[in-house]
């Protein structure tokens, strides 16, 4: 799928944020309904290191210095299929990417570039392998087959960041007091809706609105990637839909204006879930950049 780009912000961010003005968190819960968790979540520090093999040096770390990080890295995926299937699905799905890119480091330092076309076709890869495992899995597997999963996968290399989309867990950004949906809901409900066959009401709480139409591990996967560009008052949202089936994009927004911290307003917002009914398991990953003096 060709790649979208949302515009830069207007002022251009002054300087990489320190890893300890990185404010991250996430949460999630089975919801009030079922017993499982098929939700699962990942948040990754990518770091650039020396590593010392040999030697003569007494005290070869005083040369390594601090590793530098290169990415943040994380990802949100609701799995499909009941039970053990779900579960295994997005967590199979959240470990491979990550051993992907962990072998692929040249994506990362290729974000720093004016060109993202290797950063678009590795993540699109990661994200096809993990489909074709599942896949495998499910035909050698009786007890595994019809496993998938959705997949939201935000991968920071500032100033810019890259979201991958499989599925319909969501990518919120707050700019201000705005507040975005950036990725696409890959359901049958939004295919109709684009097509002009449904309006969105008419969609609304049919069987449409929660089939899904691309997933790692189902019968097609179309991964999408978005570029954005970063500056220090984004906030970034990485949920499932057990968050936005009962709570509304305001509510979002008015949360994440008025957070003190990250923790702070992944509670908020699971309790919202679960006073509106906790029908599904809720997943929320948040992050902001916070300046520090020193």
């Amino acid at each position: 799928m060709t790649p979208q780009q949302l515009t830069a912000p207007p002022a251009a961010p002054d300087r990489k944020p320190r890893d300890d003005e990185i404010d991250i968190h996430g949460l999630t819960h089975p919801g009030k309904v079922r017993t499982d968790n098929q939700d699962h979540f990942l948040v990754c520090a990518l770091r650039r290191q020396t590593v010392v093999q040999l030697t003569s040096l007494p005290e070869p770390d005083q040369v390594m210095g601090e590793s530098e990080r290169v990415g943040l890295l994380m990802m949100v995926a609701d799995g499909v299929g009941g039970g053990a299937k779900g579960a295994e699905a997005s967590r199979t799905a959240l470990e491979g990417v990550t051993r992907y890119l962990s072998r692929s480091m040249s994506c990362y330092y290729a974000a720093g570039s004016a060109d993202d076309k290797e950063i678009f076709q590795e993540l699109q890869e990661g994200a096809l392998q993990c489909h074709g495992e599942l896949v495998r899995r499910g035909e050698e597997e009786p007890d595994y087959r019809g496993m998938a999963t959705t997949l939201t996968l935000y991968l920071g290399a500032w100033p810019r960041a890259y979201l991958l989309q499989v599925g319909d867990s969501r990518c919120y950004l707050l700019r201000g007091d705005q507040l975005t949906q950036i990725t696409r809901d890959q359901t049958m409900a939004q295919e109709l809706i684009d097509l002009g066959v449904l309006t969105r009401a008419a969609a609304s709480g049919t069987r449409y609105e929660h089939t899904l139409s691309s997933s790692i591990g189902g019968r097609q996967t179309a991964p999408a990637v978005t570029r954005i560009d970063l500056d220090w008052e984004t906030v970034v949202l990485l949920c499932s839909d057990g968050l936005t089936a009962h709570v509304p994009d305001e509510r979002i927004r008015e949360r994440l204006r008025s957070m003190t911290s990250a923790r702070q307003v992944c509670e908020d917002l699971v309790g919202d879930a679960l006073e509106g009914g906790g029908s599904d398991n809720i997943t929320v990953v948040v992050r902001r950049a916070v300046a520090r003096e020193g």
